[in-house]
This record gives C-alpha cells, structure tokens and sequence, in this order.
C-alpha cells in the first residue's frame, strides 16, 4: 500500500511542479540553517573524550594575591593554571595514576631540505603522559618514554601536517630536526588528531587547532621556553632571569591528572590541601584552602566553552524553521484544496477518508524527505562558509551521521505536522456537493 501511495504521490508532486518546489524549497531552507546551527552546538557540547572524561581532572590551587580574588566575577574561583614550581612539584610527587604539566611555546624550525626558509612553529610543552593521558594517536613511532623527560632529551613528536611539510609525509622517526639551534630527534608522528573542542586547553577558546609538535617539559629550563598561551602575575617580583621567572608566582602551566576511578577524586584534593598546607608554612597560600580538581565537562563548563549566545543562535534557527513550516502549511493547503475536485471522486469511487489522509501524509512525507537532502546541502555549505570565516578546526564543522539523521527526522517530521492540517481539511469537503459543481 505504501508503494501505491507514493506512486500517487510522485505524480501529484509532478502535476504541479512549481508548487512542489516552493514546498521543497521552504522546507530545504529551515532545515539548512537550523542544522548549521544545531550542528555547531552539538559539536561544541558533545563529549571530547567519554571513555575517559570522567578520570581525566584539570587541577586549580589558590595561590593567587590574599587580598583580592583571580577573578572579580567569580571570586570564589581559584586561578584556573599553576606556578611553574607547584607543577614541578606536583609531577615529582607523583599521586594520580598518570599527570602532565604543560603549556603553548614556539619554536624556529630549520628545515633539512635545501632552500628551505626557518620558520616558527607551535609547540605543546608537556611530559610524557600527555599521550597515553589524551588518547592521542600515532601514524607513526609514539611518544616519549618517563626516562626521556628526566634526561632533558631533545626529542620531539610531529604533527602529520608538519611531518608532511618538513618530510615529504614519509616515516620520519629516527631522523633529526634542527629547532632553536638543538637538534631534536624525532620519536613520533601523530595520526588525524583534532578533539572538539580543545579540552585539554580551552582557556584561550576550545576551538583552536592542536599544536603543530610535542616536546618535553623537562626542556623549559634548558630552552628558556616562553608561553605563547595565557599568565597572570599579582606579586610584585624582581624577574632579571628566566630562573626568576620560573620561581616567580605568576601562573601559567596547565596540569591535569588522570585518576583510576572517578571515586579517587577526594584523595586527589586532599592531597592538594596536604600539599598546599605545607607550602603554607614555607609563607606561601595566603588565601584559605581553595584547591578543587574539575573533570573534562565540568572543566568545558568552567570556561563556558558553550557560550549562552550559540544556544540563543540554536533556539533563534528553530523559530525559523518553524516560520517555514507555517509556509509550507499554506502552500499545502493552497495544492490540496486545488485538487478536491479529484479527490471528491475518489471518494465517490469508495475511497475512505483515512485512505486519503494517509495518502496526502505520505506525499507531504517525500516532500519533506527530498527538502531534508537539499537542506542537508545547504547546512553543508553553512558550515564550510563557518569554517572558512572563522578558520575553525574541521572537528568543528562536519556532518557525522547523527546530525544527518536528525536533519532527515526533523524534514520529515516537520513537512508531516505541515500536512496534518491540509490533509484533513480537504477530507472534509462533501463529495456529492463537489462533484455537482464540476
């Protein structure tokens, strides 16, 4: 029966072309924006990391200025980085089943190849836990091993975009790399790796590319490496040397620990208070104990990576989907009535009025499936146009097959709610009397 009707619904659709493609346009164009936006938020609020979101912690210690807070909006808040001395420190002591410092440098690349121009790229300065700890992939060799980080060595892992530019993309682990006059060795080169957003990182915005390479913590020292990230100072300090600046109580250094269960997380903190409190008797910690650890959603949370604005865009893109829903209301209204002559003689002929209301549903029904594809375009086209205007990651502006199922679903259910209406109003209409006009 499904298949008779949709053959009466191919050639309704073709008897009126024009009609149907107002429909199918109406349609397209609320479907199109709404899952551009929808897609957006989706992406931004999903899970970056779930088979480990819940082990994964950001670290905060209130080591900031006792007479007024980090923040004046959250007063409550303890600076959400740490002193270069307390990562130290925290890394030495060891408690979590993994942790890593870390922080955003550059570095001067001096390429192999001859002709090739020295230029700057982005590094992420972590320990090598960073990779087990994120679930970062490899093309290619790996990370670091615990031994690498405490002999200070120069080695390094390559991003796939910059292995490609710097080897041609073959496998180039083993091979040397001059950067900032030390030869590095490369150990690793990652596969496809771009979380969405940047959890690990999301202080500056969780929507920013990952860095282009990897290099130890234990280099800061030997390279006197800056932070191309975020620092906040309060204390007034005489820094004339890069060992000033690290003993400094500026923060800057990003730390998260990786737990065995969720459950260990108030052993974890009172670690830190046992930590903080021993500090507080070398005259450090001014501030009453304010230490806290944040899991990978509450950490998106604390940074309001999803800003109330994109879920005002979302509700604002529904509206108008709604507004072309009500169109296409109208313009089924406006073929249906045009067609009750017709289906006046089906009645006539013995057909039920159910019958005919299936049948009107099921025509509405390819409708809103054919506008569910070309809206689908459209949001495509969206979010490119997002990507290219704002130069987001890719993790950010892809259709995965959620969001076109749920493009699909929302065509359909929303050309079908149109033809609820059209449908029965035309059943309505009295055969007999319609026929003596004809």
């Amino acid at each position: 029966m499904f298949g008779y009707n949709m053959k009466l619904a191919v050639t309704s659709m073709r008897r009126n072309p024009i009609m149907t493609t107002l429909m199918v346009a109406a349609i397209a164009i609320g479907i199109g924006v709404s899952m551009t936006t929808l897609t957006v938020y989706y992406l931004m609020a999903s899970n970056p990391i779930p088979e480990k979101s819940e082990v994964l912690f950001a670290i905060t210690l209130d080591s900031w200025d006792p007479l007024r807070p980090f923040d004046d909006d959250y007063p409550e808040r303890a600076p959400h980085q740490l002193t270069f001395g307390d990562a130290e420190r925290l890394l030495q002591l060891g408690k979590g089943k993994r942790q890593t410092a870390m922080f955003e440098s550059s570095l001067i690349i001096e390429p192999t190849n001859d002709g090739g121009l020295p230029f700057e790229a982005t590094s992420r300065v972590a320990t090598a836990d960073f990779f087990e700890m994120f679930n970062v992939p490899f093309l290619h060799g790996g990370g670091w091993g615990e031994a690498a980080d405490d002999a200070m060595e120069p080695v390094v892992v390559l991003t796939r975009q910059l292995n490609e530019r710097l080897f041609g993309g073959e496998n180039s682990v083993g091979r040397q790399l001059s950067m900032d006059g030390m030869l590095f060795r490369v150990v690793g080169i990652t596969d496809t790796w771009e979380p969405t957003p940047r959890y690990f990182d999301p202080i500056n915005g969780g929507f920013q590319n990952v860095n282009e390479m990897f290099i130890p913590f234990s280099l800061t020292r030997v390279l006197e490496l800056g932070s191309i990230g975020s620092d906040w100072g309060w204390k007034a300090e005489s820094n004339n040397s890069f060992e000033q600046w690290l003993n400094s109580e500026a923060v800057w250094i990003q730390y998260f620990v990786e737990l065995v269960s969720s459950g260990e997380r108030s052993e974890y903190v009172a670690h830190l208070d046992a930590y903080v409190n021993e500090q507080k008797r070398l005259g450090r910690f001014a501030r009453p104990l304010n230490n806290s650890i944040h899991n990978v959603m509450e950490w998106m949370e604390y940074h309001a990576v999803v800003a109330d604005d994109y879920r005002v865009l979302v509700g604002l893109s529904f509206l108008f989907l709604l507004v072309c829903v009500l169109s296409t209301i109208a313009l089924t209204l406006t073929k249906f009535i045009g067609r009750k002559g017709e289906i006046s003689l089906r009645r006539a002929l013995g057909a039920s009025r159910t019958t005919i209301f299936k049948q009107q549903l099921v025509e509405v029904g390819a409708i809103g499936f054919t506008g569910g594809l070309i809206g689908l375009c459209l949001a495509g086209l969206g979010l490119q146009g997002i990507k290219i205007l704002n130069d987001a990651p890719d993790g950010l502006v892809t259709l995965d097959w959620v969001m076109v199922l749920v493009a699909i679903i929302v065509a359909i259910v929303s050309s079908v709610v149109a033809g609820i209406y059209p449908a029965w109003r035309v059943c309505q209409i009295p055969p007999a009397a319609q026929l003596k006009t004809q």
